[in-house]
């Protein structure tokens, strides 16, 4: 799955546990008729994927929707949902991509002095 939007906040990275679990947190705005802000959890050395991005910058990322059950100390069942990045893209073009191609030579194109009277008098209307 992928959503698309603008960075909102881009946090930092937090280590958790004696196994050094590490997370890093990036929320974005989606641009719709109703925006929403969604969070997306970036762990381990996925982490480092968000270096180069900052807040304004329009990206797209690609995610996972992740689920756990969790039986709490008085035995009530909770459920936990969450999302988890694997990779992000800018979605800003390139230096120069939106320039306009150069137009080729004028001998690329053929003289348009051959026509004859009956051509120009062709439209259906």
């Amino acid at each position: 799955m992928e959503i698309e939007g603008k960075i909102k906040l881009v946090g930092e990275t937090q280590t958790f546990g004696s196994n050094g679990f590490r997370k890093r947190e990036v929320v974005i705005t989606t641009e719709e008729q109703y925006p929403q802000h969604i969070m997306v959890e970036f762990v381990q050395d996925k982490t480092e994927l968000l270096n180069n991005f900052s807040i304004g910058q329009a990206v797209k990322i690609s995610i996972n929707l992740r689920g756990r059950e969790w039986t709490n100390p008085q035995g009530e069942v909770k459920y936990f949902n969450s999302i988890q990045g694997w990779r992000i893209e800018s979605l800003q073009p390139e230096q120069g991509a939106g320039e306009i191609p150069p137009a080729p030579p004028t001998e690329a194109f053929e003289p348009a002095d051959n026509l004859n009277e009956e051509d120009h008098d062709d439209l259906p209307f």
